[in-house]
């Protein structure tokens, strides 16, 4: 466990994992979570990426083990986000990183590569939008006026276990997976939910996409909505360096639901580019 504290900012709290030979510089690799969850959520991707890559999994500002923003309008932000994710890669000792990010994650990486390029070595999207649509708005709306309403009148676990049902895991999935998902997503604080709704019924990384050079990943399911599969021919026509994947799905926590095929091919990728081996007999 590791924590990076800042005069007047919000302690971040991140999670190293690291089975690498110990007289190898290995690579970091950079796990961030996406909306209401944790670093906790990569916990299937561990032991397929350790073994070659410095594993980062951080926290974002008001979740996870990361403080809570005494003024959440202010200091949490897409600008705030990139701020600490910045900072993170710099406690590490600088870049360039790997950086995978998974839904909002994912957005956030999008505007990192294309607003601080020396930062990323590669980036990888998994399930990564460009924009959360307004079918998806209404969808997390559950029946309430708006998105917002709907967290404050079910809170936070309530509605995920909604949000679970809807469109995030398929039928006969293990309940088991779906309690520990809605568990730990019902540990968020709802106002910070509420917060970060805002942010990703906003945020829209088109204009960034042509900025970006650094080589990307996208990870896809094949079955995705129409809106999803009109965003990646967004990123197919604006990103330079673009190779996608698409898995046997069409739910959106795909990160969740198969992480061994996920974790190797974010690892095949990543060593790619560096030029490692990254098997072993």
């Amino acid at each position: 466990m590791a924590t990076l504290e800042r005069r007047g900012q919000p302690t971040l709290h991140y999670e190293i994992d690291d089975f690498t030979d110990p007289w190898r510089d290995a690579p970091f690799l950079i796990l961030q979570h996406g909306y209401g969850r944790s670093g906790r959520f990569w916990y299937g991707w561990v032991p397929y990426l350790s073994r070659f890559y410095r594993v980062v999994r951080p926290d974002l500002r008001g979740l996870g083990q990361s403080d809570v923003p005494a003024d959440l309008d202010r200091d949490v932000t897409v600008e705030r986000y990139i701020e600490d994710l910045v900072a993170i890669i710099d406690a590490l000792g600088g870049g360039p990183v790997h950086y995978c990010g998974e839904s909002l994650g994912g957005i956030l990486g999008m505007v990192l590569a294309a607003t601080h390029p020396d930062e990323l070595r590669t980036l990888s999207l998994v399930a990564a939008p460009v924009l959360i649509n307004t079918d998806t708005q209404k969808t997390f709306a559950f029946g309430h006026p708006s998105w917002q309403d709907a967290l404050r009148a079910m809170g936070s676990r309530g509605w995920a276990e909604a949000a679970n049902s809807a469109t995030r895991f398929p039928a006969g999935t293990d309940p088991a997976l779906q309690r520990w998902y809605a568990d730990e997503m019902g540990r968020s604080r709802v106002e910070v939910l509420i917060r970060m709704s805002r942010i990703a019924s906003s945020v829209d990384a088109t204009p960034y996409l042509a900025r970006i050079r650094t080589p990307v990943l996208g990870l896809y399911p094949a079955q995705a909505p129409v809106t999803i599969q009109t965003q990646e021919q967004a990123l197919r026509q604006a990103i330079k360096d673009l190779t996608i994947v698409h898995v046997p799905s069409r739910f959106h926590t795909i990160q969740n639901l198969m992480p061994a095929a996920l974790a190797r091919q974010v690892l095949y990728f990543a060593a790619q580019h560096d030029g490692v081996a990254c098997d072993e007999p």
